[in-house]
Order: structure tokens, then C-alpha cells, then sequence
């Protein structure tokens, strides 16, 4: 596990199993790390990703204003829930949508955040699929040629059927919620 994080702080790129489906990660900090998952997914610029985090403590770092009514949606959550958050800092731009807003879910997975603690930095969280493609629901539905060109493979829970991806919602900082995928 030390080389992997070694080599996202170092700009790689990651294949690994998240608490929701098989996605492909980087240092969400990185902006030529991004572009790289970007190229990997053949998908469009202007589509933005989702980060995980391993606490409110490091969303904080990220984003300097937010509604509190983020801290009881996530402590109530029964399954995974993403969080847009409104006017992001500090991240590579590619991670961002258009108005400045980023989704990001506060992790439980084992050895996600076992990535995040030894990056000290959020890591990027999308489905490991070619765009417009259906995401994988196990190691060997992802395209060999996204296996083939990241740079590390978590090799865990490899025949494991992942299919809950996460509910996302926006908040804004005035309170106002939007849910877009329950």
C-alpha cells in the first residue's frame, strides 16, 4: 500500500475498489494527474469528479464555506452520500464543475482511507469505465485498456459485484438541497 500512495503523491493513477463501485483515483490536488483519469475515460473536460475524504476536517481545508445541515446529512446517511460543495480551494480545476462546486464523500472504506491519510489529500473517485460506458461492477468488467494504462491496481476484493453508487446531492451555502441520484 506504501507505493501506491508514494506514487500518487508522485502524480500516478489508481484502479482500486471504492466503497461504492470500482473507480479510477488520483491526488485530487494534482491537475496532471487529472487530466491523465481524464484521457484514461476518454471523457470530457468539462465533466467535474467526485472526491473522497476521510473527515469534515479535511473537506474544511477545501472548502471554506458551507452549510451545517451537510454535517447531519452525512451523519445520518444510510448508504453513501456525495456532497456538492459550493466555491472549492485549494484542488486541480479539472476536479471542479463549471460554477466552482465539487462532489465529495466522506469515505469509510478500509483502505481508502488508508490512501487519503497517507496522501493527506483527497482522492479523486470516478467510475473506472470508459465515458458513456456502464460502470463496472467487478475488477474484471473494467476495460483492459484502462487496466493497462493506469499506474497502480489495488488488487482487493477483485471478484467482489460492486453496484451502489452513491446518492449525490448539492447544497447550497444558503441551505437550499437539490437531490440528483437517490
Amino acid at each position: 500500500m506504501q507505493d501506491i500512495i508514494e506514487g500518487l503523491k508522485n502524480g500516478g493513477t489508481l484502479l482500486y475498489p471504492s466503497d461504492t463501485i470500482w473507480g479510477l483515483g488520483c491526488d485530487a490536488t494534482n491537475e496532471e494527474a487529472c487530466q491523465q483519469i481524464l484521457s484514461l475515460k476518454n471523457r470530457p473536460a468539462e465533466k467535474s469528479f467526485i472526491l473522497l475524504v476521510d473527515s469534515f476536517q479535511m473537506i474544511d481545508r477545501f472548502i471554506p464555506e458551507y452549510n451545517e445541515i451537510c454535517y447531519d446529512l452525512a451523519d445520518l446517511a444510510v448508504k453513501p452520500l456525495t456532497i456538492i460543495y459550493p466555491n472549492a480551494k485549494g484542488l486541480a480545476p479539472s476536479v471542479l464543475a463549471q460554477d466552482g462546486s465539487v462532489g465529495i464523500r466522506i469515505t469509510q472504506d478500509p483502505n481508502c482511507l488508508k490512501l487519503i491519510r497517507g496522501m493527506r489529500k483527497p482522492l479523486v473517485s470516478t467510475s473506472a469505465n470508459l465515458s458513456g460506458q456502464p460502470s463496472p461492477t467487478c475488477y474484471d468488467d473494467v476495460e483492459s485498456s484502462i487496466k493497462k494504462n493506469v499506474d497502480f491496481i489495488l488488487k482487493e476484493r477483485l471478484t467482489e459485484k460492486m453496484i451502489t453508487p452513491s446518492q449525490i446531492i448539492k447544497i447550497g451555502v444558503n441551505g437550499d438541497v437539490k437531490v440528483l441520484r437517490k
